[in-house]
């Protein structure tokens, strides 16, 4: 290899954000190569507007290509590391095999559903991880809603009306704050459903927003509530089925939609590396290096990066931090060429934000608690900073949704059993 291959597997928030900085400091003095399986990076943080009819998918999404033109871009699936050998193997889209040498590598390859042991759960719910579960859970809501509305069976046109959503943390909040909007503007040419969608939201924990500041939970819960949101605290599914779910204060739930928002957990694919792990994501040291493998990196979900600013803790699975991580990998891996010296990972978080819809946001910028029409304007212009491309179009997305409203049209894109709730089983398409 002529020049410096740095390979980075994966193009979520901490690979992409790798990528651009290690094409910037290299000035096409290195061969940076991306591995991914789409040609895109994903911005998951509106994800649930997308499910909700407000964005259109192309919107949260950015070629790659373009974003990154001077990193080489390979489609495909990483299945093995050979960290001994410097190479790492991969199938691209057709199932072919490949591999590729390198002499820096950083695996930033994210995370996947989290899955618990309750009967039924894999094979009827859906999670809400990719472009392909949005824009099935956002065709599936405005089918149940259609079909309620010709049903003739009292019990059938309750179930299809009804939304269980298990998980209150980022996601699942925005998910069910979003969707209870949405059914509501569903239910317009159907009278007989005015009213009667019912929206359940379920945690273990004793408030929703449990990882996040207290006060953005208790605001995203009056907000919820406020719309009829049902919020079921210390709550868990106990089975699901064809007709409906059971929960663990005994009731009957009966429903066709079950939405697992439960949180990640570290893509399996890390356990390849036979290196050691702290909960599934791969050791590291400040510096975001493999011990006993100064060349090899590890940053974003798949990474126990020791948080500097709480000691004997790690850095939390965030948006927030992958970035950094990022940022910080790229400048420790110039550093190792001689060009500027390393640093150790170290952030303060900067606040978080919610947004649950319409005129309503929780954010917490700087620490400063706020809600109502400041956070919103806060928690979009975050998103519109953040966003490294569509800025404009997203911008035009919101505008429009303002003045004329989402439209609700089944597109028959994708299909149940295309989106399988465990998408890391490698027994699955």
């Amino acid at each position: 290899m002529a020049r410096p291959r740095i390979v980075i597997v994966g193009a979520g928030f901490a690979g992409f954000s790798a990528a651009r900085k290690l094409a910037q400091l290299s000035r096409g003095g290195a061969d940076i190569v991306l591995i991914n399986p789409t040609d895109y990076f994903l911005y998951l943080p509106l994800l649930p507007e997308v499910s909700a009819g407000l964005l259109e998918p192309r919107r949260v999404t950015v070629s790659l290509p373009a974003a990154l033109p001077r990193v080489r871009l390979i489609l495909g699936e990483v299945d093995d590391f050979d960290l001994d050998g410097r190479t790492v193997s991969f199938r691209d889209p057709e199932g072919r095999p490949g591999a590729i040498g390198y002499h820096r590598l950083v695996i930033a390859v994210g995370s996947v559903n989290k899955l618990l042991p309750v009967p039924g759960v894999i094979e009827h719910a859906h999670g809400f991880r990719g472009i392909a579960e949005a824009l099935y859970l956002r065709d599936h809501i405005t089918r149940q809603i259609e079909m309620a509305g010709t049903a003739t069976d009292a019990e059938e046109r309750a179930a299809r009306c009804t939304f269980v959503v298990v998980g209150a943390g980022y996601t699942g909040t925005e998910v069910a704050a979003q969707g209870v909007l949405q059914t509501a503007q569903l239910t317009g040419p159907w009278p007989e459903l005015h009213g009667r969608p019912r929206w359940l939201l379920l945690d273990t924990a004793d408030r929703v927003l449990p990882s996040l500041d207290p006060r953005l939970a208790t605001t995203s819960a009056e907000v919820l509530r406020e719309r009829g949101v049902e919020v079921l605290l210390k709550t868990s599914v106990q089975e699901a089925t064809m007709a409906g779910v059971r929960l663990s204060t005994g009731e009957f739930v009966p429903t066709r939609s079950l939405i697992w928002c439960v949180g990640v957990r570290p893509d399996p694919v890390v356990a390849c590396t036979r290196l050691p792990m702290i909960e599934g994501r791969l050791v590291v040291d400040e510096f975001l290096t493999v011990p006993g493998y100064p060349d090899v990196y590890a940053i974003g979900d798949a990474a126990a990066v020791p948080d500097l600013t709480r000691p004997g803790e790690i850095t939390g699975m965030t948006a927030q931090h992958a970035v950094r991580h990022g940022t910080t990998a790229a400048g420790n891996i110039a550093a190792s060429y001689g060009r500027g010296r390393r640093r150790a990972y170290k952030h303060h978080d900067l606040g978080f934000v919610v947004d649950l819809g319409g005129l309503d946001s929780a954010a917490n910028p700087l620490g400063i608690p706020l809600k109502g029409l400041v956070a919103k304007a806060v928690t979009r212009g975050y998103h519109l900073l953040s966003m490294p491309g569509n800025r404009v179009r997203v911008a035009g997305d919101w505008l429009l949704d303002a003045v004329l409203g989402r439209q609700g049209v089944q597109l028959g894109l994708v299909r149940g059993e295309a989106v399988p709730l465990d998408s890391a089983d490698p027994g699955k398409d």
